[in-house]
């Protein structure tokens, strides 16, 4: 056997000198590593195994030529494999491509000679595809190497740190667990984290997800039938093994994997991230979905250095797309792509070219390299005269939840000051309290001050026992800490609280105090999470090929453009946990997804709370918002029917919603005084409800309670009518969303009437004349409509997402076409403020240019109740045409008219949706 030209001819050499040293092991080449990296018994279409392509003299042809005159020869290319494997589909497709070569013979080694005969009687060959057995170590098999080698590279890959174990001595060990983080070596690592075993051969990959989101973690493994992974409640992380502990890439649910042949050709497939909900998406055949996508320059760089790195001619890896960053998570060593008819071309290709220009020159045959680049150019995307959805945009708010309540306390006990100080409170003067451990301590201080008070009635304990009770009910309702949904707000007070309302104290004390303000409430209610995931699977009608009873058409319409990846999704949600669930769900909904939402929350949504984009401080009202709120008052509490003064004054637009409203009320201080009558009687009616023992276990929805009832409508009755007899009408929203809640859930208690006030009291928050309107949605969505703009402008440009490679798709009529969606969740604020920007902002004139977007607006209000002119949101049509008043800080956004086609980029069809889920 004479010396390799190349490095990977010294490895099969070496491999063909252990298999003369190993030939009586029977299990030869039947073995093989996959393109997840484990091995596994090779399936007739599983692909080649893992293979090394060599090119040696083998046997030597001993003839001497003349330099003059040489003869043209064949190169003989031999397939050292199992006949399982040499006869396979996959590598029949490629053999039968390879002997297109004019110049190359395929010579397969049968079965019976590589088992039992000595090298020195194999078939004569020039070339040699070996397969290596199972039972060789190799780095690749070891996560801890492989990353090594990655990072020696300069190639990107995620945050991680090494834990190594004793298996004697598990327990001593550098880890550090929290309840939202652990600590490894000294590195901390926020949940969500990634938990990989650091052999190879292991795929129980751990995902840990973080309280906020739900907890628990989502556990991967080796695909069983349709599954891929599982959901489990269990947050710690395993005691016992060695692990890489990385850090959590949002991926937005979809993994990239790379497959080389040569160091310069990279072959990229996408597939659903298996962490997303654990199915398997399978074809008819049962093979998992994939399609393929077009790698980025860098990418295709990092392709190569991989290939070169590992000494793997064939290789696979891993590659997580994240924050405009592309992550290699894992190398395979040799895997193959399945059922790729362009993808045998190409790799039959890449390897009789490899051939050619090893041996070629050698044995005097005339062969030049081709032209032609042997990663193919791409194609540009299709485009034609017909308009082609491009880009939705789609502004939604949460869907039903609990009424948000809130409690206010003065606390000087000790043990408060304790736990200000302990959480960094006097830094700042103000703390907030949300994590379960933190939550844990404060119920834990009012069940030891309650348990005092209860064995000595004179101790030394101001803190009133009504609301320490009412702090503990609260802590201890749902039975455990989970998500966002309740939090301590404490503000340090150094000369005490004076008293303003009637949630204070009736004595006053000097020395320094805590504010204790205890919120909770406002969490998305299951019939929320119902109407979420509904309306997420009503709105795949908005993409073509999506009508019909929610886009049931099996191969059309949105979950056929996302599943071939050519959809560019993005979902964002304010900081507030119902607004994150909702968001959850509705992604469950759209893209047809199964399981628990947790796992959807954290790979698919992206928190906006930066710049004011979908939060907004509710603590702060502008001057525009105060003036307003006067006004309002002033109006509000005349004792006489609404003049056309009033009118004026409160419905300068001539909204029919707002007159509807003020006709309803007549007198505003005569209405108030009714709802004032019906919420003395619904406090009194559950008052008798809890003197009833047959309600002494009545559980209400979401597991209120009757005596939880009772003082979220006993604080609204106290505060709604001052002690000077004059209403606070900024208790009317808090009013109407009690009535509505109980309507709607606890249909036995109910009021009525009340819809309308609720209306009336919504042009608190967004204005009463244009101007005023204007000036308060500014205020709350100017970040939203730059993204917004931004979005637009963004469509037609290239950037780093998965897109679907036009040249190995098989069955999608148009490749090239790409649409991008842009799923926005908040709070009703920001719909409402959006909707005047658009009605008032100058962006409905029709200016001339041609240069202009074809926008459509489509708003949703979410009601289930058919009424006239009094949905929850204003009736465009009804309302006189307003004039654009000018913007403080104008938004630019450029428009095109219907049909109107731009020269350049095409026609685009960009639709706008704006929806409010509230029933």
């Amino acid at each position: 056997m004479s010396d390799s030209r190349t490095g990977d001819g010294a490895a099969a050499a070496a491999a063909l000198e252990e298999q003369e040293q190993r030939r009586s092991v029977p299990d030869l080449g039947i073995n093989c590593q996959d393109d997840e990296g484990h091995w596994e018994p090779m399936e007739e279409e599983d692909g080649l195994g893992k293979c090394d392509v060599s090119l040696h003299d083998f046997g030597a042809m001993e003839d001497e030529y003349d330099d003059e005159s040489p003869p043209e020869r064949q190169i003989l290319v031999g397939i050292c494999a199992m006949t399982k494997k040499s006869n396979s589909k996959a590598m029949t497709q490629i053999l039968e491509r390879l002997c297109m070569f004019d110049y190359i013979n395929v010579v397969i080694f049968p079965e019976e000679t590589v088992l039992d005969e000595p090298v020195e009687n194999w078939p004569l060959c020039d070339c040699l595809i070996s397969f290596h057995s199972k039972g060789r170590g190799y780095f690749i098999q070891d996560r801890r190497e492989v990353y090594r080698i990655l990072q020696q590279e300069g190639i990107d890959l995620p945050r991680y740190a090494v834990l190594n174990r004793d298996p004697n001595n598990p327990e001593e060990c550098n880890l550090v667990e929290c309840e939202d983080h652990v600590e490894v070596n000294g590195e901390v690592f926020p949940k969500p984290f990634v938990e990989k075993p650091v052999c190879a051969e292991d795929h129980n990959v751990y995902i840990y997800y973080p309280t906020s989101a739900g907890g628990g973690s989502q556990r991967l493994f080796r695909k069983i039938g349709s599954r891929s992974s599982v959901y489990s409640p269990e947050s710690n992380v395993r005691k016992t093994g060695a692990y890489i502990y990385e850090e959590f890439m949002p991926t937005d649910g979809t993994d990239v994997k790379v497959y080389t042949v040569g160091p310069d050709y990279a072959h990229a497939e996408a597939r659903k991230s298996p962490a997303l909900d654990g199915k398997v998406e399978r074809d008819s055949e049962g093979k998992e979905i994939r399609y393929p996508v077009m790698l980025t320059a860098m990418e295709k760089l990092v392709a190569r250095k991989i290939c070169l790195a590992f000494k793997q001619t064939v290789c696979g890896f891993d590659l997580l797309r994240a924050n405009g960053h592309s992550f290699v998570c894992d190398v395979n060593g040799f895997s193959f792509v399945k059922n790729s008819m362009k993808y045998y071309d190409d790799c039959a290709k890449v390897l009789g070219n490899l051939v050619m220009r090893e041996l070629a020159p050698q044995f005097h045959i005339p062969w030049s390299i081709p032209m032609e680049a042997e990663d193919i150019p791409i194609v540009p995307t299709t485009s034609g005269t017909m308009m082609e959805l491009r880009c939705v945009i789609a502004i939604i708010r949460h869907g039903d939840r609990t009424p948000k309540q809130k409690m206010k306390m003065e606390v000087r006990h000790p043990l408060f000051f304790e736990l200000f100080e302990k959480c960094g409170g006097y830094k700042s003067g103000k703390l907030k309290l949300k994590k379960p451990k933190q939550l844990q301590e404060v119920l834990d201080i009012a069940r030891q001050l309650l348990v005092e008070l209860e064995q000595h009635n004179d101790c030394e304990i101001e803190e009133k026992k009504s609301k320490l009770e009412q702090l503990k009910t609260v802590l201890e309702m749902y039975g455990h800490f989970s998500g966002i949904n309740r939090k301590v707000q404490m503000t340090y007070l150094p000369n005490g609280q004076p008293k303003a309302s009637s949630e204070e104290e009736d004595s006053e004390r000097d020395g320094p105090s805590l504010l204790l303000v205890l919120k909770w409430g406002g969490e998305l209610t299951p019939a929320g999470r119902v109407q979420a995931e509904e309306l997420g699977r009503a709105f795949r009608c908005m993409y073509p090929g999506g009508q019909g009873d929610y886009a049931g058409f099996p191969g059309c319409g949105l979950l056929r453009l996302h599943s071939t990846y050519r959809h560019d999704l993005k979902i964002y949600a304010s900081d507030e946990g119902r607004v994150q669930m909702t968001a959850a769900a509705f992604a469950k909904g759209l893209l047809a997804l199964e399981g628990e939402l947790t796992p959807i929350l954290v790979q698919m949504v992206k928190s906006a709370n930066m710049n004011g984009l979908l939060d907004s401080d509710s603590d702060s009202l502008t001057d525009c918002q105060q003036k307003v709120k006067a006004r309002l008052h002033e109006i509000m509490q005349k004792n006489q029917e609404f003049t056309e003064h009033d009118y004026h004054k409160l419905a300068p637009t001539g909204s029919p919603s707002l007159v509807n409203s003020m006709k309803l009320i007549e007198n505003p201080v005569h209405t108030c005084d009714q709802v004032y009558t019906l919420i003395q009687s619904l406090t009194s009616q559950i008052r008798k409800r809890l003197e009833d023992p047959k309600s002494a276990d009545l559980q209400l929805y979401h597991s209120e309670t009757l005596e939880l009832m009772l003082q979220r409508w006993s604080k609204l009755e106290r505060d709604f009518r001052m002690k000077s007899g004059r209403y606070d009408i900024s208790k009317i929203p808090d009013i109407y969303d009690c009535v509505k809640y109980d309507s709607q859930h606890n249909a036995s208690l109910g009021l009525q009437d009340t819809l309308e006030l609720f209306r009336l009291s919504r042009a608190l928050e967004y204005g009463l004349s244009k101007a005023e309107k204007l000036d308060i949605a500014q205020a709350f969505c100017v970040p939203l409509m730059k993204k917004i703009q931004l979005d637009l402008q963004r469509t037609h440009e290239d950037e780093a997402v998965n897109k679907l490679h036009p040249l190995y798709s098989r069955g999608v009529m148009s490749p090239g076409r790409h649409v991008r969606t842009r799923l926005y969740f908040t709070s009703e604020s920001h719909v409402h403020s959006l909707l005047s920007v658009f009605r008032y902002g100058g962006l409905l004139d029709e200016p001339s240019s041609e240069e202009r977007f074809h926008v459509e607006l489509h708003f949703s209000p979410g009601n289930q109740e058919k009424q006239t002119n009094q949905g929850s949101l204003e009736d465009l049509s009804q309302d006189q045409t307003d004039q654009a008043l000018p913007l403080s800080e104008p938004i630019s956004i450029q428009r095109r008219s219907p049909m109107i086609r731009n020269r350049k980029t095409g026609s685009m069809e960009v639709s706008v949706l704006t929806g409010s889920m509230c029933v």
